[in-house]
């Protein structure tokens, strides 16, 4: 018994050791970051966050265009990577119940396209899906709602638009597998319910296994806008590399983890400052979404028991 309590108490230290190296490693990182950051923080102070310009030769530095930049194409990714993942995994865990071969067979496919580089994806965006997206895309879009600041610039093919699709395609793989996952998980006891009062296939996916699945629906969300927050090759690639804001998805941007990759290794002093403030911000913004997400779906699942 001594020994068990003994053993028990290693355990826990142990536990609680790699919890706090894990919040530890966090704060380093936070501290080296502005650590780096300090000259350019305590030169621009906080209008380093509005600031529209990026002048090397004149050290005039701004973050906006790329925050910006940031959060369009993550956006878009999101506005069209997540309903085509949750469709892809109802379809697999639900529909294809009586066909598990042809199921796990789709399912491994899907889930492979998660390992695929970022470079590759951004060079089959670059020969691929550019040409294909201006030409019977951005053109015809142009063409028939140009009047709309959407789509009034000139479709070039390297743009916010661009990256967006990119970037929803790979982000549909994890935010499919773990929605797959959360679905498979739903007792098969809701669906028998609903079923026996009569109910459609339609009808108790929608009121019974997705509302059951949301809390970790939204986790497969939170994931997937996590990648495309701070995907770097891949935008680089297919973006235009121009630090832009306005409302048209035709032009070319750039986002914080595509300025960082760029010009990281050419940068020195105040230039170099301001680089590594931008890497403090994007840090910043992924925190902060993850501990937003958190709390939502904690206030989802304890709502969801609540009701059940």
């Amino acid at each position: 018994m001594q020994f068990r309590l003994r053993g028990d108490t290693i355990l826990t230290i142990l536990l609680a050791a790699a919890a706090l190296f894990i919040i530890g490693l966090v704060v380093a990182l936070a501290a080296e970051l502005y650590h780096v950051a300090a000259p350019s923080i305590y030169k621009f102070g906080i209008g380093f966050l509005f600031g529209t310009k990026w002048k090397v030769n004149k050290n005039e530095f701004g973050a906006l265009p790329f925050i910006y930049g940031t959060l369009v194409t993550s956006a878009i990714a999101i506005l069209i990577g997540f309903p085509i993942s949750l469709g892809v995994a109802v379809f697999i865990s639900e529909k294809l119940k009586g066909h598990q071969t042809f199921g796990y067979s789709l399912g491994t496919i899907v889930d492979l396209l998660a390992a695929v580089p970022s470079v590759v994806y951004g060079l089959w965006g670059v020969f691929v899906l550019i040409p294909l997206l201006r030409e019977y895309v951005e053109r015809p879009l142009h063409h028939y709602l140009g009047f709309i600041p959407l789509f009034s610039g000139n479709p070039e093919g390297f743009n916010f638009f661009s990256a967006g699709i990119v970037l929803a395609i790979m982000i549909i793989p994890t935010m499919s597998a773990v929605s797959r996952d959360v679905l498979n998980a739903v007792p098969n006891s809701q669906r028998e319910a609903m079923y026996s009062l009569g109910a459609t296939n339609w009808e108790v996916t929608q009121k019974s296994v997705l509302p059951y699945a949301r809390s970790g629906i939204f986790g497969g969300f939170i994931l997937g806008l996590g990648r495309a927050f701070g995907e770097t090759m891949a935008v680089v690639m297919v973006i235009g590399n121009i630090p832009t804001i306005t409302a048209n998805l035709f032009s070319s941007g750039y986002t914080l983890s595509s300025l960082i990759a760029n010009e990281f290794g050419e940068s020195s002093g105040l230039y170099e400052s301001s680089i590594l403030e931008i890497a403090l911000i994007l840090f910043a913004v992924a925190l902060i979404v993850n501990v937003i997400a958190r709390l939502l779906l904690w206030r989802m699942s304890r709502g969801l028991q609540v009701r059940v």
